[in-house]
């Protein structure tokens, strides 16, 4: 297993400066998880040469690295991730666990509020191979988006009336459609109450608690292929809270339980 840094937050906009900091910060935290309970499975970190303000050559640099799991940085680290995926396996399923669906126009270079719509306009990612989860702070322009491209949305409000386990039956039955898929989390899923630490805060998330649960029911997926984590931002974090959760979820991945 290797888990690829990639420190890097050209993508924010100005919004969520900082996070550049955050793969060495967790890679940091998770050592400690490691030593302290044991149990995972062996790993190898690398770290993806990045160059601020140089998004082509940032992306290129991704999209060659090899790894099964790459930390953030902003979101936009998962448009090169994701086209080094396609390479390998052609089509697959893509689940993005965020509270918003990056689905603006873009305006220039891959941005993290833009870089899922340029991977679907660009066809490197199919829109019905596309699962958003936990969605709840979405724009006009982003629905009309997602209604004319089919892209499958599990919106917040919904989950806050269905059974966790049911939500990750349906997660599930949607990743079985593929032989490979691709997994990016964005710490802005969780509840800012838990997650603090990141650029854009929004209401209403989920606990901690079930995104752990998600995440186990996700690793014991033989399709898997490789999981990203993003946004988390150790300026704007709270007594760590956001980084030694980014550590837990990572953690949770590597676990043999």
């Amino acid at each position: 297993m290797k888990i690829v840094l990639v420190p890097y937050d050209s993508g924010t906009l100005g919004a969520n400066t900082g996070c550049f900091k955050a793969p060495s910060e967790i890679a940091k935290s998770l050592l400690g998880l490691c030593k302290k309970r044991g149990g995972v499975v062996l790993y190898e970190t690398d770290e993806a040469p990045v160059i601020s303000g140089n998004v082509d050559v940032t992306m290129n640099n991704i999209e060659a690295s090899e790894g099964d799991i790459f930390l953030g940085g902003d979101h936009s680290i998962t448009y090169g991730a994701v086209k080094s995926l396609k390479k390998k396996h052609g089509s697959f399923g893509l689940i993005i666990f965020d509270a918003h669906p990056d689905l603006e126009v873009s305006t220039g270079s891959v941005s993290h509020e833009d870089y899922l719509r340029s991977l679907i306009d660009e066809g490197v990612v199919n829109s019905k191979s596309v699962l958003l989860v936990g969605v709840r702070d979405a724009s006009k322009n982003e629905k009309s988006y997602i209604k004319e491209k089919g892209v499958a949305v599990l919106y917040m409000n919904k989950w806050s009336v269905e059974p966790i386990t049911e939500l990750a039956d349906t997660i599930t039955e949607f990743a079985n459609r593929f032989s490979a898929v691709y997994v990016s989390f964005d710490i802005d899923f969780i509840d800012p109450a838990y997650a603090p630490g990141t650029g854009h805060l929004v209401a209403g998330g989920m606990s901690p608690l079930y995104a752990l649960y998600l995440i186990q029911r996700l690793k014991r997926m033989k399709n898997l292929r490789r999981f990203d984590l993003v946004e988390v931002n150790p300026e704007k974090d709270n007594n760590r809270m956001t980084v030694e959760l980014g550590a837990e979820i990572i953690y949770a991945l590597l676990s043999r339980e």
